[in-house]
């Protein structure tokens, strides 16, 4: 019997010995691609982000403002791949105002602008830049909303509530259901399928609302009770993710109400308080979202798919005592980020970082 075990004993030693390195290793075992940090020049500080859109890896823009001795001024920054730059090339670059949302409609790109108070869509395209005025000018420009054949802007004057509706050639008022007395976003699929959530005198107070090409009217989407809507995702294949807060006897949480199709559902990912306004698809799959981060120096994300909620950090950065992605999208098989961050000393300025790619 205990020349049997030795024999057995060295067979196993034998084969432990044949089997390379490379055969024995899993795809487990290989490390996850890392957050990198991209350079980019420099605004005048403090500096707010407002949003971040890609056309694959070779074509992102972010927007924002910078601060100027009379008031914020717009400031665009492109990625061409490779590197970030300023762009001040668009209409009203060195006027007082601010750029918002920015979307690629077709082969061009549309930004919101507020021009010395009055709001305007930029868009450039292969002949350069051209500027629409909107018809009137509003208090607030709460968001914009553009697709082949259609754009809205969202926001309030002094009569109130107003949704400004583009074919292409003339702007109209469109009217929204009675009892809504605010919209806190917009966003579309088709020229006949838009969808915006609001704040309403009901008994849930935020609703969500769609238009089908001839009415805005209530989706009756079963929101969580006592919650507000951050953003809502309309993707491929009819699904739609919203994202936002639920209060629990005053304190807040995070929840996802996703539709696949067919019907609704209701999750909440253990993400504390975070806000969902710049969750995105990323080009895995998963839900990518931006979180409060434990680390001064170093940003922090969260990804979310299914019932799994995993965290990465970004790389570290020397005496920072706030790093704050603003506005995440995705860039091919890459993820961008766009937002602030604060060096001990120093007010906050731009930061950029990639995962992937």
């Amino acid at each position: 019997m205990n020349g049997l075990r030795a024999v057995v004993v060295c067979l196993v030693i034998a084969c432990a010995t044949v089997v390379s390195p490379a055969a024995a290793e899993t795809p487990d075992r290989v490390a996850p691609p890392r957050w990198s940090a991209l350079l980019v020049p420099a605004a005048v500080p403090p500096v707010t982000v407002s949003d971040l859109a890609a056309r694959g890896p070779g074509e992102a823009w972010a927007t924002g403002y910078e601060q100027a001795a009379d008031g914020p001024r717009p400031m665009l920054y492109r990625w061409n791949g490779t590197a970030w730059s300023r762009d001040t090339s668009f209409p009203g670059a060195g006027e007082p105002g601010w750029l918002g949302r920015v979307q690629f409609v077709g082969t061009d790109m549309w930004i919101l602008h507020n021009r010395a108070g009055a709001g305007e869509l930029v868009r450039r395209s292969a002949g350069g830049w051209s500027a629409v005025p909107l018809p009137r000018t509003l208090w607030t420009y709460q968001d914009f909303t553009a697709v082949p054949g259609a754009a809205w802007v969202v926001g309030e004057d002094d009569t109130g509530l107003k949704v400004l509706h583009y074919d292409g050639s003339l702007w109209t008022t469109q009217a929204t259901p009675d009892g809504v007395l605010y919209l806190m976003g917009i966003t579309a699929r088709t020229a006949t399928d838009a969808w915006a959530w609001a704040w309403a005198d009901t008994s849930t107070g935020t609703s969500v609302l769609r238009w089908d090409g001839s009415a805005w009217r209530d989706a009756k989407v079963p929101l969580p009770p006592d919650s507000n809507v951050h953003t809502l995702l309309l993707e491929p294949a009819g699904r739609i993710t919203i994202g936002g807060s639920q209060y629990t006897d005053g304190v807040a949480r995070t929840y996802l109400t996703t539709f696949d199709g067919h019907v609704w559902r209701t999750t909440h990912p253990p993400l504390g308080d975070a806000s969902m306004e710049a969750m995105v698809r990323g080009p895995d799959g998963a839900l990518w979202l931006p979180v409060r981060s434990d680390r001064a120096f170093q940003s922090k994300y969260a990804r979310v798919e299914g019932a799994r909620t995993t965290f990465s950090y970004g790389p570290e950065r020397t005496d920072a005592i706030d790093v704050r992605p603003r506005a995440l999208a995705r860039a091919g098989a890459a993820l961008l980020a766009f937002g602030t961050v604060e060096i001990y000393g120093s007010k906050p300025n731009l930061m950029s970082e990639r995962l992937g790619g």
